[in-house]
């Protein structure tokens, strides 16, 4: 697995290994779990799937906390990745969050394929 960089590195390697679906359909397993009411057509485009997360995990951080913990636990973010990030602006915190649920969301979408 190559590390990635940015949401469209992310999405390139996913649709290299025709994983894209998995990655989505992970997507919503975890969303699920966590009670977030969302779920994604699995032949979401990459940039609606991008703005509609980040705009949830926005209004999460706004007025739903204790969801956006609870799903940053389900998804398994990192606690310390989460500390590193700047707090002082939402939408950009927003942002960064969005990346990094859907970079550990890859991540199991391409360690269980390599199983």
């Amino acid at each position: 697995m190559k590390k990635v960089a940015t949401f469209e590195e992310l999405v390139e390697e996913a649709n290299q290994l025709n994983l894209y679906k998995k990655l989505v359909a992970q997507l919503n397993k975890d969303l699920l779990f966590a009670n977030i009411n969302l779920e994604f057509d699995e032949e979401v485009l990459p940039s609606s799937l991008k703005l509609i997360l980040h705009e949830t995990v926005y209004k999460l951080i706004q007025e739903k906390f204790n969801d956006y913990l609870n799903l940053l636990y389900i998804v398994d973010v990192s606690e310390e990745k989460i500390k590193q990030l700047d707090g002082s602006d939402a939408i950009q915190l927003s942002e960064q969050v969005t990346f990094l649920i859907l970079k550990r969301e890859w991540q199991k979408v391409w360690f269980k394929n390599k199983l």
